[in-house]
């Protein structure tokens, strides 16, 4: 009896039309293009300027996309997984919405957080659930409104993130492809280092914590480039070792959008031509939970039956971690 695998079948994207520019941002905070882009490889990035739209609106539009181009009915998707940090609402699922608008009359639907590495840690479950022989169709959206917890007065976090939104469909596979392996990792010291300090059980929000701005996000950028360098580079090097290939057996390594000084650590780490690196960042900025799927969305037509993918995200909190996967179709 062969194994059953959890192989990506179709994807899906979506990314706002406003393009907020190097150039805009240096009329608004105290920074320049240059400074940008030699130190994160940003150009631009999208941001969602539709009124009372959060960001479901981005996940709805990237899930109906994939449903088009597979000619898909979403009657038979089975679980929806939104992967976001910047959920609608708080309490109600995201992900609930989202799977009743598209029509997913038949699925179940949580969201799952984990910073960057959400869509990652989604990979994982939709893996479990595909391999355990219960679900057949299981929807991957990796979807964040950043710009809704952006203080854009503040340099150091506003020139990085961005808006957008994934979506990547699970299906069983019994030729050996998709989902091969994974090594994911947590580590609670990261709490302090990228967070947002009200609006949670802790710090409730208040006029106060408004007044003060701390529903905003805060980042210590050194303390996460350090640990996002050195954490991605090591799982990215371990899962093609423990699976042995070599740089020549990758086709593709799918890195988190964070810092293009990051993307070039670990694929150096790992011994990949800058060629086989996919890279958006200069477009999108760091769309969190989006970055992964949208590297899916943009690269889909180069990618082919078999190449060996290399994902590797690192987020806050910490979480971070890669996945190893072969590729199951020719768009």
């Amino acid at each position: 009896m062969k194994k059953t695998t959890a192989a990506i079948t179709a994807v899906g994207g979506y990314v706002p039309e406003f393009v907020l520019s190097n150039k805009v941002l240096e009329t608004m905070v105290d920074t320049n293009d240059e400074w940008i882009t030699t130190r994160t490889g940003i150009k631009e990035r999208r941001i969602l300027k539709e009124e009372n739209a959060g960001t479901s609106f981005m996940a709805i539009k990237a899930a109906e996309d994939l449903l088009q181009k597979r000619g898909l009915d979403a009657a038979e998707i089975d679980f929806v997984l939104v992967a976001t940090a910047t959920p609608d609402l708080p309490v109600a699922s995201t992900a609930a919405y989202v799977a009743s608008e598209i029509g997913a009359v038949n699925a179940f639907a949580y969201d799952l957080q984990a910073a960057c590495s959400s869509f990652l840690y989604g990979m994982s479950t939709a893996a479990s659930y595909i391999e355990s022989g219960r679900y057949k169709k299981v929807l991957v959206i990796g979807a964040d409104k950043m710009s809704s917890i952006i203080d854009y007065t503040d340099r150091t976090t506003c020139i990085i993130f961005g808006d957008g939104a994934g979506a990547a469909l699970f299906e069983p596979n019994e030729e050996g492809l998709g989902l091969q392996d994974e090594y994911l990792r947590s580590d609670g010291i990261g709490r302090q280092f990228l967070k947002i300090d009200a609006g949670g059980s802790i710090l409730p929000a208040s006029e106060e914590t408004v007044k003060n701005k701390r529903h905003y996000v805060y980042q210590d950028g050194k303390s996460v480039f350090k640990f996002a360098v050195s954490n991605m580079a090591d799982v990215s090097a371990l899962i093609m070792e423990r699976n042995n290939l070599t740089h020549e057996d990758v086709q593709w390594l799918v890195p988190h959008q964070a810092n293009k000084r990051i993307i070039d650590a670990t694929a150096n780490r790992m011994g990949v031509d800058p060629g086989k690196v996919m890279i958006n960042i200069d477009r999108y900025g760091n769309t969190t939970s989006a970055t992964l799927p949208l590297l899916l969305y943009d690269y889909e037509k180069q990618l082919k039956k078999g190449d060996n993918l290399i994902f590797a995200a690192f987020g806050g909190g910490f979480t971070w971690g890669s996945i190893y996967l072969k590729w199951a179709y020719n768009s």
